[in-house]
């Protein structure tokens, strides 16, 4: 899905409706910071905020999807259209998280041998400290890798509110997690919480 136009898409259809984006944000009952967010490209309204914003922008939620006015004729092309985007966005979130995975393990794979060679066998110092700086430059570059492709692949939703977000590297990479979730703080209602990984925005 294309964010910038669909926010170009909600700003453009607000403003026509007269409505100022704290107007729209009381509507809904968000912040107007999610509305501005929105408008800027910079995030996607959560599924449960869907037709809520369509009803009261008069638009359908295959019109907010394509990013425009679409005619009646155009409607079953643009409604195809937006399935397969959405099919393709997740299909292309689960590949990043699978990849970052595979370089996760390779990078420690890659990594490990030298350490365990660098402490097995008689070597001069300056050697072991190269295998040493090798195994983790590998290990270490692996993992910063994975984390970037994992963080990038779909987005992170909060359990109190739904939001859906991207995180910062910082907190990406300093939140607790498990396998399908993160400890992350929610931008939208400012709760703190394990957020789970999911593959659309």
């Amino acid at each position: 899905m294309d964010h910038i136009k669909i926010g170009g898409f909600i700003a453009k259809e607000r403003k026509s409706k007269g409505y100022t984006q704290r107007h729209l944000a009381d509507l809904l009952g968000i912040s107007d910071k999610t509305i501005s967010k929105w408008e800027c490209g910079n995030g996607f309204p959560e599924v449960s905020l869907l037709l809520p914003l369509c009803k009261e922008l008069d638009i359908s939620v295959n019109e907010l999807l394509a990013g425009q006015r679409v005619s009646e004729n155009e409607y079953r092309k643009k409604a195809e259209e937006n399935m397969v985007n959405l099919v393709k966005e997740a299909q292309e979130s689960k590949k990043k998280i699978i990849l970052s995975a595979m370089v996760a393990g390779l990078g420690i794979v890659g990594g490990v041998p030298l350490f365990v060679i660098s402490g097995s066998f008689a070597m001069e110092m300056w050697m072991r400290s190269v295998l040493l700086g090798i195994g983790m430059f590998v290990s270490i570059g692996g993992i910063i890798i994975a984390c970037i492709l994992d963080k990038d692949a779909g987005a992170f939703e909060c359990p109190e509110c739904h939001e859906r977000f991207v995180p910062e590297m910082r907190a990406y990479v300093m939140g607790l997690h498990t396998l399908t979730k993160r400890k992350l703080h929610c931008p939208k209602c400012g709760s703190t919480n394990y957020c789970k990984h999911v593959l659309t925005k």
